[in-house]
């Protein structure tokens, strides 16, 4: 498998999972300091890395503005499941590098790697504070919603209700939709501690987020 591919004379993506010049970049996101929340981070690396996750970043006139993360379904840090499925942990774009199409062009890297994939996953997130893995950015890169949860955070904005949305891109024709986990979704996420869902070590409880029970859209397939 490729560890670089290069769109053109400006732009590259790198796979720093079987490269070592950038790897500074698989224990942390593009901006921010490192923190000893990433010893699990580090855990979760050592287990998945063998197992066909990956790390890749886009390289923007030597400046890095892009990142996406996937692996198959069993080594992914959502619990998410599905046949040959392939699951998207994170995609971000730096702002800056905003207009490019650079989130496309990380998408269609995942898409050509994986060529036995019979579909991806990931999540999508409705009506939460943060500018992160929004619904509507997703279904632009081709995702649709088959599923959602209504739910609350137990130490960060308590009264703000949102929505978690599985979200599905089958590539095959007779690609199943996967299904998820929902009570261990609410124990939020460990393996990234800049994630929206991330459960510091600090809050003991189980769950760090907590389900609302209000009605919600029935998703069929279409």
């Amino acid at each position: 498998m490729a560890t670089e591919m290069r769109l053109d004379s400006k732009t590259r993506i790198v796979d720093i999972t079987r490269m070592h010049d950038y790897e500074k970049y698989l224990d942390r996101c593009l901006t921010g300091p490192l923190s000893k929340g990433y010893r699990k981070r580090k855990i979760y690396l050592k287990n998945s890395i063998s197992e066909g996750f990956h790390k890749k970043l886009l390289i923007y006139d030597k400046d890095v503005v892009g990142q996406i993360e996937y692996s198959p379904s069993d080594v992914s840090y959502y619990p998410i499941t599905g046949e040959n499925l392939i699951v998207m942990n994170c995609i971000w774009v730096l702002r800056r590098a905003k207009g490019h199409g650079f989130g496309r062009q990380l998408l269609k890297n995942m898409i050509e790697s994986e060529k036995d994939a019979s579909g991806f996953a990931t999540i999508a997130l409705e009506d939460h504070w943060s500018p992160w893995f929004r619904k509507e950015q997703m279904e632009k890169l081709g995702f649709r919603a088959v599923d959602a949860v209504r739910v609350a955070h137990k130490t960060k904005h308590r009264t703000d209700v949102f929505s978690i949305h599985l979200m599905w891109m089958p590539i095959t024709k007779n690609a199943k939709t996967p299904s998820w986990n929902k009570l261990q979704l609410l124990e939020g996420i460990t393996a990234c501690i800049a994630h929206p869902l991330y459960h510091p070590e600090s809050c003991k409880c189980k769950r760090i987020l907590e389900e609302q029970y209000i009605s919600c859209r029935t998703f069929r397939d279409v």
